[in-house]
């Protein structure tokens, strides 16, 4: 009766609690209790049921069960039977949190090569945050104090709650439109340190798709150190806290003062130097300055060595001609036209008796070699044949006749003899 009065007057219940004593035997099924501060009740999940479970249930989960209540009569207790179970607030915030970055990650929106420089050197810097919050107030301290000239320029925003993430996404996007007109070159979004629900804003796909499309440069200071958001992964630099962005994105002055009292420095070293070296040269120039008398004094005197310089230069130059002069003599003498036309006579004389005999010897040569070609041309030749009683017959062409068979009775013949030629017409031809 009392198990059909539970199961009859609470037959679907939900139950937020905290699980303890959790067991798994190997039936599959899950027994455990789930308790807050002040009171704890028993419950049973069936393996037919905790096959959909979408996370593995440990003793401290925070989850929010759906079931029936009932009694379990071997014990005499009554227990939660258990439908189905979820992670209540950080858990499945962390789960989804998980799942999204693994997503983005896939999608190379976390790459390094897709990622601007973020530097320190900005002229005009958007803040996109709470107007109250005091991430707010800690970046305008730090500018106040590292670099007062940069500009802010906040765009609020609500950094939790429902309309948080629109915003955010309204205020990122409309920075970039109007980043010309305004002057801004980066942007810093954040917000201060709180629990994961209080940072949820910043885990919402649609931000982190925001912060991917900006042409600005965009710096993630999300919460504490310790706090990591989808947000910083996507952005172009990560800050751990809002004054970490604050210093990280500005120069800080005093490096500035440093360097211009050390260029400061090196000017009055510089000017000093220089006075140092214009007043040595102004003294040595005074020392270079003589009364009139005296530079007259000293051009005179060095006149005087001048003139005796140039007279012993014109002396030395004239006994050096008149050698050069002496020796052109003996050689002029020595090279007499006389003599070398005696010379030139000997050796012309010399040169004719050899040339008289040279030409007497080939002449006696030639005419010992054309006697004995005449003679060997003479031996053969055919005029000593036709002296002999031989003749030579042509027909009218020229053409010499060497048998009967070249000539027809009507040819006429041109018949060379010894001492004349003949001219014949051919009345017979014979073979005998």
């Amino acid at each position: 009766m009392a198990k059909n009065l539970l199961e009859s007057n609470f037959p679907a219940v939900i139950v937020e609690g905290e699980i303890s004593n959790l067991a798994q035997p190997g039936s599959g099924h899950w027994y455990l209790t789930l308790k807050d501060k002040t009171s704890q009740i028993r419950c049973a999940m069936f393996v037919n049921r905790n096959r959909s479970v979408g996370f593995k249930p440990e003793n401290g989960n925070q989850v929010i069960i759906k079931g029936r209540l009932s009694i379990y009569e071997g014990r005499g207790d009554y227990q939660l039977i258990v439908d189905s179970m979820e992670e209540a607030g950080d858990g499945a915030l962390r789960r989804a949190f998980e799942e999204l970055k693994a997503k983005l990650a896939a999608e190379g929106l976390f790459n390094e090569e897709n990622k601007q420089e973020v530097n320190s050197q900005y002229r005009h810097i958007g803040v996109v945050t709470s107007p109250t919050g005091a991430a707010l107030q800690d970046i305008l301290s730090v500018m106040a104090r590292r670099f007062p000239a940069t500009e802010i320029t906040l765009l609020p925003v609500s950094v939790q709650g429902k309309d948080a993430v629109g915003e955010i996404v309204t205020a990122i996007q409309t920075a970039n439109k109007h980043h010309e007109k305004l002057g801004i070159e980066a942007l810093i979004v954040g917000r201060g340190g709180g629990s994961l629900e209080d940072l949820q804003a910043f885990n919402e796909e649609t931000v982190a798709r925001a912060i991917y499309a900006s042409e600005l440069p965009i710096c993630s200071a999300v919460g504490h150190e310790i706090d990591f958001s989808i947000a910083d992964f996507v952005a172009d630099l990560r800050a751990p806290t809002p004054s970490a962005a604050a210093e990280l994105m500005s120069p800080d002055q005093q490096e500035y003062i440093e360097l211009s009292s050390g260029y400061l420095q090196q000017l009055r070293s510089g000017i000093r130097k220089t006075v140092q070296q214009a007043n040595q040269q102004l003294l040595w120039l005074i020392k270079q300055l003589k009364h009139p008398d005296r530079r007259l004094q000293e051009q005179a005197q060095n006149l005087d060595q001048l003139e005796l310089r140039m007279r012993r230069a014109l002396n030395n130059r004239l006994t050096v001609q008149k050698s050069e002069l002496n020796q052109l003599g003996r050689s002029l003498l020595a090279s007499s036209p006389v003599q070398e036309l005696r010379k030139s006579s000997l050796k012309l004389g010399n040169i004719r008796s050899r040339l008289y005999r040279s030409t007497t010897v080939y002449i006696q040569s030639r005419q010992s070699t054309v006697a004995a070609l005449g003679r060997s041309l003479d031996s053969v030749s055919p005029l000593n044949t036709l002296a002999r009683g031989y003749s030579i017959s042509h027909d009218e062409t020229g053409k010499l006749l060497r048998n009967v068979d070249s000539v027809k009775p009507g040819d006429e013949i041109l018949t060379r003899l010894a001492n004349g030629t003949l001219k014949s017409t051919i009345t017979d031809v014979s073979t005998d």
